[in-house]
């Protein structure tokens, strides 16, 4: 059994920024990452982040990670991060069970701090299990980790940020995009991003959707159509596209199994992204000394998960007893910032989902 003040499950973002915050106030951390490399989604993003200079503005997510990282050492208390590390469940007794490299261990903190992310929708069509039918995310591990091309032409499904941030990836990685759709009757990511693809002359048609992939052994076609009011398929707009790649880019949900597991009250809060469980301002579950940071506490920007994972990484080790003369100060920045980062008419949908979660930061 290893006994440990401090446990933050997930080295993404989040889970760096909030061990960062913990050790600085003296508190000793254990950060599993169940990946081979520490940074979550970060390590895929090679575009440079927006935001201000807290954030990182202007810095690329692959080099991001460095910073936080380098940010964990030297510091009062100690961050011991282990990778291939995969929790298996949080239990009533306090004790975590976690698979480190084959060898199942037992850890018992006196607090956790849940940083998990989230997982990638999908979509039903039929033919949607053809190779060359991949989500977002594993395109972006194809190009931006492993330097290979998922395809030659591309159909993207989805306009949301991801959508048009791995459609232009795609362009500059000599792949031909054959259009941008989305269901909704208007473009859901920045225009800024829609602009460079328009510009680049690449259709982006709302109020349609991916009817099927058509192809023998894998994907050598897709079918869209246009939907009604109702969402339903308008036949005489059908549309076949000839592309061996459908990158399926159509938002995230919560991954908050840990937590259901645990027990935490949760509740499906579509502005949110889908099932997130409660929080206080502190970010404390409605489990006693089990937080969130992150995505797992409702899908947001990068930016916003790290001033999260900030605020519980304080907060926890407050509650422990590691406090600063700045702790509360610290904690009053995080909220500040967080208000900032969700002001405005983007953020509207967060506001309304925090304010559905009962909590309002």
């Amino acid at each position: 059994m290893r006994d440990v003040p401090l446990l933050i499950i997930g080295a993404g973002p989040a889970g760096l920024s909030a061990a960062y915050r913990a050790a600085e106030a003296g508190c000793d951390v254990l950060l599993l990452e169940r990946a081979k490399k520490i940074g979550g989604q970060l390590v895929k993003q090679t575009h440079k982040f927006f935001g201000s200079e807290k954030q990182f503005a202007s810095t690329r997510g692959i080099h991001i990670v460095d910073i936080l990282a380098g940010r964990t050492k030297d510091l009062p208390g100690k961050v011991e991060i282990l990778t291939d590390a995969t929790v298996l469940g949080i239990y009533e007794d306090g004790v975590v069970t976690a698979d480190i490299a084959g060898t199942i261990e037992k850890i018992r903190p006196q607090a956790v701090i849940v940083a998990t992310g989230a997982y990638e929708r999908t979509l039903a069509f039929p033919g949607n299990d053809l190779p060359g039918v991949y989500g977002a995310g594993a395109v972006q591990t194809l190009m931006n980790e492993y330097g290979i091309k998922p395809g030659d032409q591309v159909l993207m499904v989805g306009a949301g940020n991801i959508g048009l941030i791995v459609s232009y990836q795609l362009m500059q990685a000599g792949v031909k995009v054959k259009a941008v759709i989305d269901a909704a009757d208007r473009i859901g990511g920045y225009l800024v991003h829609a602009s460079k693809i328009r510009r680049a002359g690449v259709p982006i048609l709302v109020r349609h959707t991916v009817e099927a992939a058509l192809g023998d052994s894998e994907v050598e076609q897709a079918v869209i159509v246009e939907i009604d009011d109702e969402w339903q398929p308008i036949k005489e707009t059908r549309q076949v596209l000839d592309v061996d790649v459908i990158c399926v880019a159509v938002g995230l949900s919560p991954l908050a199994d840990l937590l259901y597991q645990a027990g935490a009250k949760s509740f499906y809060i579509s502005p949110l992204g889908g099932h997130v469980p409660l929080r206080d301002q502190n970010m404390m579950t409605t489990l006693e000394n089990i937080y969130i940071a992150g995505d797992v506490a409702g899908i947001e920007e990068a930016s916003s998960a790290m001033v999260e994972g900030e605020l519980a990484g304080v907060a926890a080790a407050q509650k422990l007893g590691y406090e600063t003369p700045d702790t509360d100060q610290l904690k009053e920045s995080c909220l500040a910032e967080l208000r900032q980062l969700r002001a405005g008419p983007t953020g509207g949908k967060i506001r309304t989902g925090l304010a559905l979660a009962g909590v309002y930061s």
